[in-house]
């Protein structure tokens, strides 16, 4: 908009109830509810230029990792690539973060084989539910609620979810057949079977693994480029970055290419991925209802059936993707917006549903590919979410000959690192109590996963109101003539009685009973049952003999205890006010909330 134009704007008023239309309708608004339009205008060249890299990067590491993640959560393999192209669209157009790439991810997929039976009417559906639900808590600001699980619930869920995600391709990694997919069975079934171990699976499989960890190794030593360079270093150095970053796709297009050949020559000692469904996902409504051989189960028993989940997947996804945006906007130093984060998982989960898709989130390690890429903006996505559909559409069939085991150690490689140890020696040195919500979702989610999850947040939902019923109550002076306490929070409903007991035990429970002063400065804050309190508390000072003074006391405080109608409530603004007074020196004037004493300013303060 040119600058006479924006003065004409301002100039000239708007005709009556257009105003509020041209407010939803400005460039702010848009750009907003559209951050496309905030970057898309300044687009160039060099911006293409590392767009396109970056956005074949990812997609040369998310299509064998959507194929892996499909077996982890228990579906054909084609259901991988159906969840891995529609985040890439929407994140292009509604994202706030230009490295987040939104698509199938380890955790995810465990939770997705937890709650949908193994049956893709029932994946897809969750997926559409998790979208709505996840708009909806965007729309009604509602992500206040991932405040409340606590990092050490979150690292517990993921080092569990780490290791059973990992274990479970044990199976595959040995070529054993016909093992459960619940842990403790899985792990029971996979020693007791460990004799009919496939040599051929185990070999390739670890070849895999060591081709995987030695190419990530080798990106960690590559030196950064510069101008001055000579050409062939340049040319090496792109080479080994290359080759480690799209290390999954090499990978495990090498352990396809051997399937290959031993197909050929009419010897198959590999367990292969098999046929997968060719074409793009066909545009069609979510299943609302499912016909088996036993009948039709109906929309309702659907829901039912997958209980917990609609509540577990929608905030997990949601909490995953925000905490990968806010990780790497921090990181690389740019905000993100965390409503429009929410607005564009729930979208991208509910349209997703359409294409047959289950239920995704932001991916850590598909975004650290995204960003170490170079990436400039969120159109890198769309050139990730090409080269998938373009893999459905013309590649399936090379997908036949991918062993799984070349599969399973992609996907062992990936979540290994999500193992967190040093964790738990962090949280030993800051805080000792946050062992116990972490060693509560560690070990229930290797039973349940939404009972480790809710277990963990009830733990720390119990130790936050401990503290709160347990306030610190410093003690300034205990050896005087007067004791001076100083509460070191807030003061609400659950402190009422240990705070009471603190003070009886140490003013009125001696011999001779002493006056006190409560030192309140660091109070910011108090409930109507602590004001009830307080009033039976001066009630018992009184009836020893000897004085309650506060000194300190906020604003809102003051307001606080006015409001209710306390009497005899004496404030002083010093420490050394207080103590003249309870010395009986003249000259003294305490400030007595309630009565004609409190001077002007304070009243003029509790008024307003």
């Amino acid at each position: 908009m040119s600058s006479s134009l924006k003065a004409m704007d301002r100039a000239t008023p708007w005709p009556p109830g257009l105003a509020p239309m041209a407010c939803c309708c400005s460039r702010a608004t848009l750009q907003k509810w559209l951050p496309i339009l905030a970057w898309l205008p300044d687009y160039s060249m060099q911006w293409l230029k590392m767009d396109l890299i970056a956005g074949l990067s990812v997609g040369l590491t998310v299509i064998p990792q959507a194929l892996a993640y499909a077996e982890v959560a228990g579906l054909p393999a084609q259901y991988g690539l159906y969840s891995a192209f529609m985040g890439c669209f929407v994140y292009l157009l509604l994202g706030t973060s230009r490295d987040v790439t939104l698509g199938p991810t380890a955790i995810m997929s465990l939770l997705v084989s937890s709650y949908t039976f193994h049956e893709p009417a029932y994946a897809v559906l969750l997926a559409f539910l998790s979208g709505c639900i996840q708009l909806a808590m965007s729309f009604l600001g509602l992500g206040i609620l991932l405040d409340f699980i606590s990092c050490p619930v979150i690292k517990g869920f993921t080092s569990a979810a780490a290791i059973t995600i990992a274990f479970g391709q044990i199976k595959n990694l040995l070529g054993l057949q016909h093992v459960p997919r619940q842990f403790f069975l899985q792990v029971y079934h996979t020693f007791r079977n460990i004799g009919q171990t496939r040599p051929g699976d185990v070999v390739l499989g670890m070849v895999c693994m060591l081709l995987l960890v030695m190419l990530k190794l080798m990106r960690g030593h590559v030196p950064p480029s510069y101008h001055d360079m000579p050409t062939s270093m340049r040319v090496s150095c792109g080479l080994v970055w290359t080759a480690s970053t799209a290390r999954n796709a090499l990978v495990v297009s090498f352990a396809a290419l051997i399937a290959y050949s031993f197909e050929v020559t009419g010897c198959q000692p590999f367990i292969l991925t098999g046929k997968i469904v060719e074409g793009l996902p066909p545009l069609q409504v979510p299943p609302f209802s499912l016909s088996t051989a036993n009948g039709t189960v109906s929309f309702t028993e659907m829901v039912q059936d997958m209980g917990a989940g609609l509540a577990v997947v929608p905030l997990m996804g949601l909490l995953e993707s925000i905490a990968v945006a806010r990780s790497f906007a921090s990181q690389n130093s740019y905000r993100i917006n965390t409503n429009q984060e929410l607005l564009s998982i729930g979208l991208t989960n509910m349209l997703g549903s359409f294409f047959s898709s289950f239920p995704v989130t932001g991916s850590f390690g598909r975004t650290a590919v995204n960003a170490q890429s170079g990436v400039c903006t969120p159109a890198g996505g769309l050139v990730t979410g090409v080269l998938v559909l373009l893999s459905l559409d013309y590649m399936t069939s090379v997908f036949y000959f991918i062993p799984k085991t070349a599969l399973a150690a992609v996907i062992i490689t990936a979540v290994v690192p999500l193992v967190d140890t040093s964790v738990v020696g962090t949280l030993w040195r800051v805080k000792r109590l946050d062992l116990l919500p972490l060693a509560v979702t560690f070990l229930l989610c290797f039973w349940e996963v939404q009972y480790g999850i809710l277990a963990g947040t009830l733990v720390s939902t119990l130790t936050l109101l401990y503290s709160e019923a347990r306030p610190k109550i410093q003690v300034l002076d205990g050896e005087g003539p007067v004791l001076i306490l100083q509460p070191t929070s807030g003061l609400h409903f659950p402190s009422v009685e240990a705070l009471r007991k603190a003070v009886v035990s140490r003013a009125l429970e001696v011999s001779p009973p002493r006056s006190a002063i409560l030192e309140c400065s660091r109070v910011c804050s108090m409930d109507a049952t602590v004001a009830l309190g307080l009033s039976e508390l001066m009630e018992d000072f009184d009836r020893a003999g000897v004085t309650l003074v506060f000194v300190g006391l906020q604003g809102s405080i003051l307001q606080a205890l006015l409001a209710a109608d306390l009497r005899g409530v004496w404030h002083f603004p010093t420490m050394e006010a207080a103590e003249k007074f309870l010395s009986q020196e003249p000259g003294t004037q305490p400030y007595n909330v309630g009565d004609e004493s409190v001077p002007e300013h304070t009243v003029a303060l509790l008024k307003a």
